[in-house]
């Protein structure tokens, strides 16, 4: 797989697939098939685990409002 990450640029981004379900440096697929960007390829590999546990907060707080 091709990285568009470069050393010239500071820090890598980490995007996730939903698509294929890979993580991926750079944007190297359609932005409607990417989650991100992430600072680290961890982060990258657990993103529908974060995206549901901001879901899970965000819909706590609307409820206390």
């Amino acid at each position: 797989m091709r990285s568009t990450y470069s050393e010239k640029d500071e820090l890598p981004e980490y995007w996730f697939n939903t698509k294929t379900g890979s993580v991926e440096v750079g944007k190297q697929s359609a932005a409607i098939y990417r989650l991100g960007p992430f600072g680290s390829r961890v982060e990258a590999e657990n993103a529908l685990e974060l995206l549901k546990k901001r879901s899970k907060e965000w819909q706590e707080e609307n409820d206390r409002d």
